[in-house]
């Protein structure tokens, strides 16, 4: 099985940012762990502040894996050409959130991906990706 899990803006802070809202370990720290914990799953990361660098890698990926997971940060809320690339490729897409995105600001509240990707899990911090990846490998099986 291969996954790709791809962050968006200002995630390459975690660890470093607003840690009562995103905790205090980077993803980095974070990609290895879900590594160790399923060794038989082919993963990879990507991360970028970018919105075009974002569309190309699942323009690139999204043809050949059993899985994306995205946090795609505050392109959530703006980006129709992030939702137009998810719903462009023939890879499942799950959308991830650190945290509760309903019970933040008011403009955090609509997520143009989610209608596209095929779940969205948020608020369980870090531990969202795992989520994702048991999703996914739960997807695949059916």
């Amino acid at each position: 099985m291969k996954i790709l899990l791809i962050n968006g803006p200002n995630l390459n802070l975690l660890g470093i940012r607003e840690k009562s809202i995103y905790g205090n370990t980077s993803f980095e720290d974070y990609f290895q762990t879900l590594r160790n914990r399923y060794p038989d799953i082919e993963m990879e990361y990507y991360q970028s502040n970018i919105e075009g660098e974002l569309i190309n890698k699942i323009h690139e990926r999204g043809f050949s894996l059993d899985g994306i997971i995205i946090n795609a940060g505050a392109y959530t809320h703006t980006s129709v050409a992030i939702r137009d690339a998810i719903s462009g490729v023939k890879t499942p897409v799950i959308e991830v959130h650190i945290s509760n995105i309903l019970t933040r600001e008011n403009f955090r509240h609509e997520s143009l991906i989610g209608p596209v990707c095929i779940g969205s899990i948020m608020g369980f911090g870090l531990d969202s990706y795992r989520l994702g990846i048991e999703a996914i490998i739960e997807f695949v099986k059916s």
